[in-house]
């Protein structure tokens, strides 16, 4: 009887080890990625992010935007904007997504027209606020690291956004990188 109960033991114990080593070989299963938003460079900005996926489904990141041509870009000149995402693909890490996001941004005042000399002046050069938002995409990855992503997000200033012309923030990436 004993036999037998070692036997079986012996037995689940083996195919226990075979699924952890099918889980530990996941090609996918990379914990840390670097990002660069391809479309950022054709509004005069830039802008990077780092991702640290917590397990299968979720992680946390962040992302620094920064304006060096305001020719597109009136208001804003720089963000930092730690996020958390949920994703609901088959692979991990992957797939489509929902984001929460916060957002430290600094922002050019309001805009006053002077009708006199044809001149605009802004009341506040730098207004510093952090809004709260909301952001769905998709994510692909590859076995050998890289990764395409696509996301937008929407958000509200909560303190200053009446010293600036707007009251609102959003996202729109189209970001290439790598996972590691």
């Amino acid at each position: 009887m004993k036999k037998n109960y070692l036997a079986t033991f012996m037995v689940l114990s083996f195919f226990s080890v075979q699924a952890q080593n099918e889980i530990d070989s996941n090609p996918y299963q990379k914990n840390n990625e670097v990002k660069l938003n391809v479309l950022a460079p054709l509004t005069g900005s830039f802008e990077i992010g780092y991702e640290r996926h917590l397990n299968h489904k979720s992680s946390l990141g962040l992302s620094f935007f920064k304006v060096y041509d305001n020719t597109n870009n009136e208001d804003l000149n720089y963000s930092i904007s730690p996020y958390y995402r949920r994703y609901f693909g088959k692979k991990y890490g992957a797939g489509f997504f929902v984001e929460g996001f916060g957002m430290f941004t600094s922002i050019d005042g309001k805009k006053i027209y002077d009708s006199e000399d044809h001149s605009i002046f802004i009341e506040n050069p730098d207004v510093y606020d952090f809004a709260l938002g909301a952001g769905l995409g998709g994510k692909w990855a590859t076995k050998s690291g890289f990764i395409f992503e696509i996301n937008v997000g929407y958000g509200a200033l909560l303190f200053n956004a009446n010293k600036t012309d707007h009251n609102i923030v959003n996202k729109i990436e189209l970001n290439v990188g790598y996972r590691f």
